[in-house]
């Protein structure tokens, strides 16, 4: 899992979810829905630890909240041989302003939904990134 999302996002996302995300291009750094672009930058992968580090820093809508969103995802094994992805989102606002708890819920919807693509990938084709 953490190789399909995280390490070949940018090959594997565009084929399985094609209707949400065109392309993923890197242009700085090693490394959906009604937006039509987001640009993320990669703070960190720690391949050994099975963690990612990342920061949403600009899209198409205007950022009239917030400044940026820091994200960490980190898998661990679980006891029936698959994995548990944790992952962690930190909005930083801008002055004077307030998120609503839906405005954050539906980011993390989204964040689920592209996790639960990839899964249903590796389940159907589990020879992919074994």
């Amino acid at each position: 899992m953490f190789k399909a999302l995280i390490i070949d996002s940018h090959s594997l996302i565009p084929k399985i979810a094609p209707q949400g995300i065109k392309c993923i291009e890197f242009i700085d750094g090693d490394g959906g829905g009604h937006l039509k672009w987001l640009k993320h930058r990669i703070d960190a992968i720690d391949v050994e630890k099975l963690a990612c580090k990342y920061t949403l820093i600009e899209s198409d809508i205007a950022f009239d909240k917030i400044e940026s969103v820091v994200y960490e995802m980190k898998f661990e094994a679980s006891s029936d041989g698959g994995s548990v992805c944790k992952m962690k989102s930190e909005y930083h606002v801008k002055a004077g302003t307030e998120l609503k708890e839906e405005d954050i819920k539906q980011g993390k919807d989204k964040a689920i939904g592209l996790c639960k693509v990839v899964e249903e990938y590796l389940l159907a084709n589990p020879e992919a990134y074994a």
